[in-house]
């Protein structure tokens, strides 16, 4: 494993250097390389490192949900909650019908397999959007309206209503007895509960830093780990199918500490900074080390087509969440763009169908459809969408002046 790692580290520093000389997002190369080294190109990765993907890209999930949360601050809610929360599930629900009603006919896959398709590709990113935002906050682009504290805050809801929704569908898929009702109740009682232990975990961590008073360092370390300790506990929750928004709670965290003690927020902010140079580089190419350049050639030109249909209906649901706001035309056409990227939610469970499928005795052809076009809206929209939001975020956003 360590010799993949220096290996993935090495060469995602020289593809984050080319791509900042040809003006393209460093993500882009990191994914480029997590392709090439893995299994379906050069297959030179080593498997442990492979079996342990999903648990180290939780944590790099886990450093930049951290560090949105700590830029979060309670006047940037105040300002754009209502429009947060539209974004929480307009653009996915616009996304997801789309694709339930387009997709029996252009990828001959029932009305069912439709609607778990719609829910695999309609979640957005944290990957790819939150590292962007964060930057554009400490930059002060588009700060006077909150812009990337809405959009920060809108994809983090959008991934726990298309996840919710995903549970129901495969479930009922799969032959289990699924209580409908309870499980869209459980879509806000899950974000409740998570702002919750959030609150609870954030007080407490606070008023321990205040007794003890650790080094910054310390305490991030402190944080990171209760952090995947809460992850941890939330999964053990859903197991006994409890609502619990563990990444949520792991924002509000973040959030707490802004809100309670600045100084201290902006110091463990600067220590996850650095600790996001070596996460982001781990999570961008195990991301791309899922992807199977078969699976999705595969798709062929009608799975293209869809994703760009597809793309165009969320566009219009994200207008749509932006209408009655302050927003000018150049800052809506922002959000919109922030909303396009695909990456994390469908590298985690665009293949989980075709598992059902095979451990059902099913036919295993619509979860391979569904697995190809995964991974084609991975490889469409990651680099697309990264490249649209910094570009948006020079273009589009105005830059604050420190008076403000």
């Amino acid at each position: 494993m360590a010799l993949s790692l220096a290996l993935i580290i090495l060469l995602c520093l020289l593809a984050e250097w080319f791509c900042t000389r040809i003006g393209l997002p460093p993500l882009v190369g990191m994914i480029a390389v997590g392709v090439v080294l893995g299994p379906s190109a050069l297959n030179i990765l080593d498997p442990t490192l492979l079996a342990a993907s999903a648990d180290l890209r939780l944590i790099a999930l886990i450093v930049i949900l951290l560090r949105s949360g700590l830029n979060l601050s309670k006047k940037s809610l105040r300002q754009v909650g209502r429009h947060a929360l539209l974004l929480g599930f307009l653009p996915a629900t616009c996304e997801a019908l789309l694709i339930f009603s387009l997709a029996p006919f252009l990828l001959g896959i029932s009305s069912m397999e439709a609607a778990i398709l719609g829910c695999i590709l309609a979640a957005v990113s944290p990957a790819v959007v939150v590292p962007p935002m964060i930057r554009f906050i400490e930059e002060r682009r588009g700060e006077r309206k909150s812009i990337p504290s809405m959009v920060l805050a809108g994809a983090s809801l959008d991934d726990v209503t298309v996840i919710v929704a995903y549970s129901i569908l495969i479930g009922i898929y799969g032959g289990k007895q699924v209580n409908i009702g309870w499980q869209v109740a459980s879509i806000p009682l899950s974000i409740l509960t998570g702002i919750a232990v959030g609150l609870v975990v954030g007080i407490i961590l606070v008023s321990l830093f205040e007794r003890f008073n650790p080094r910054a360092t310390k305490r991030t370390l402190v944080v990171v780990g209760l952090s995947i300790l809460l992850v941890s506990l939330g999964t053990v929750l859903e197991r006994g199918n409890i609502p619990f928004a563990a990444l949520i709670g792991v924002m509000t965290i973040g959030f707490v500490i802004l809100e309670k003690r600045e100084r201290m927020a902006h110091e463990i902010a600067s220590k996850l900074g650095k600790i996001w140079v070596f996460a982001q580089i781990l999570l961008f190419t195990l991301v791309g080390s899922q992807v199977q350049i078969g699976a999705a050639l595969d798709a062929g030109l009608k799975g293209l087509a869809l994703i760009f249909l597809a793309l165009l209906a969320r566009s219009v649901g994200t207008y749509l969440c932006t209408v009655g706001s302050n927003l000018n035309q150049k800052e809506r056409l922002f959000v919109v763009l922030s909303y396009l990227p695909k990456a994390t939610v469908q590298a985690a469970i665009g293949a989980a169908p075709l598992l059902v499928m095979q451990s059902k005795g099913m036919p295993t052809h619509p979860g391979e459809i569904i697995l190809a076009m995964a991974v084609m809206s991975i490889l469409v929209t990651a680099p697309l969408g990264a490249l649209a939001i910094n570009w948006g975020g020079r273009a589009l956003l105005v830059q604050e002046s420190e008076k403000h």
